[in-house]
């Protein structure tokens, strides 16, 4: 998706599990967000990183195999993140821990947003207990974001069918996500203290 933005918003999916909902949840919140970014999703799935494999710390920027280099030139290219993002067991999903360990300098100085589902919690129980991991990564966490409860928007054939409480939401995480990616573009361009 392309607007006249120079700012790059990653959506990422953080789902791997086959038959999920995060694919069609992401082009969903991506619609919303091509209004303010030039927006790329890339599905965690589709990027098949294996488990962490890098022999130097991700700190040092050495990449030793291919994977993560891809991964790195697109996490890089970013100026914001969103990670669309269900809630396992109470909290967020290994495959998007692991994708977040390959780097480092990567994550740093960029807003991050979150869009959540799940069944009761709307997968904010996931959100809750990323963001000390984010913040380690010197990433800007919004206040704002989607909830998602998929028994309150798919639909007896597994349609998407969002209701306007979403809208509102993805409208308010894109402002959110819009008014920080400047300010914190400037700081990654700014040269290394010492």
């Amino acid at each position: 998706m392309s607007t006249n933005t120079p700012y790059r918003l990653l959506v990422v999916i953080a789902s791997t599990r086959p038959g999920r909902v995060g694919p069609r949840i992401a082009s969903w919140f991506a619609s919303y967000a091509a209004t303010a970014f030039d927006v790329t999703v890339a599905d965690l799935a589709e990027i098949d990183l294996p488990m962490l494999d890098e022999p130097e710390h991700a700190a040092t920027g050495i990449y030793a195999h291919e994977h993560t280099r891809r991964w790195s030139v697109i996490v890089a290219d970013a100026d914001a993140i969103v990670f669309v993002m269900p809630e396992y067991n109470g909290g967020f999903t290994a495959p998007l821990k692991n994708a977040l360990d390959f780097l480092y300098d990567e994550w740093r100085d960029k807003p991050v947003g979150f869009v959540g589902y799940g069944m009761s919690s709307g997968g904010m129980r996931a959100v809750h207990m990323i963001k000390p991991v984010l913040l380690a990564l010197g990433m800007v966490p919004v206040s704002s974001a989607v909830t998602v409860r998929l028994r309150e928007v798919v639909d007896g054939d597994g349609h998407l069918v969002p209701h306007a409480a979403m809208a509102e939401a993805a409208a308010e995480l894109v402002a959110d996500l819009a008014r920080l990616a400047p300010a914190l573009a400037g700081l990654r361009t700014q040269p290394a203290a010492g």
